[in-house]
């Protein structure tokens, strides 16, 4: 007998699929070394795990829309589609941060943790967006 499955049962593998070949090109030490980048070795222990979760699910949602792109999209206009996911993501890790470090006075700080926070997420955006494109136009989806 054939198993008979449902179109939002083949979405979503096939979504899985694509997803699951893009991560193979994920390496943890460029992922380490972003953060460095961003935000130096404050609860680098602690919130390790954190900053991979939201690196990857950026890195996901930017190749996810990045179909849009190779129909003729400009990024801006892919990134606006998408904002209130990247908003959510900003949000959610700098939120996380805010939890496990000291609570302190200074909100020129708490700015500027934002914004690394914004870029981090911004440049893993950009980067899922290129690499999922790149995979469009060799039709690799």
């Amino acid at each position: 007998m054939a198993v008979i499955l449902g179109l939002q049962e083949m979405q979503r593998e096939r979504k899985l699929k694509f997803e699951r070949r893009l991560l193979r090109e994920l390496s943890i030490a460029d992922m380490k070394g972003r953060i460095q980048r961003y935000f130096g070795q404050d609860f680098m222990e602690v919130l390790e795990d954190s900053y991979f979760d939201v690196a990857i699910e950026a890195y996901l949602l930017g190749a996810n829309y990045s179909k849009f792109g190779y129909y003729g999209e400009s990024e801006d206009d892919v990134r606006a589609r998408c904002f209130k996911e990247e908003k959510f993501l900003i949000d959610t890790l700098f939120n996380f941060i805010l939890y496990w470090r000291e609570v302190t006075a200074n909100n020129a700080f708490d700015e500027g943790l934002f914004y690394c926070c914004e870029g981090f997420v911004g440049e893993w955006w950009v980067d899922g967006f290129k690499t999922g494109e790149k995979r469009y136009k060799m039709k690799l989806h």
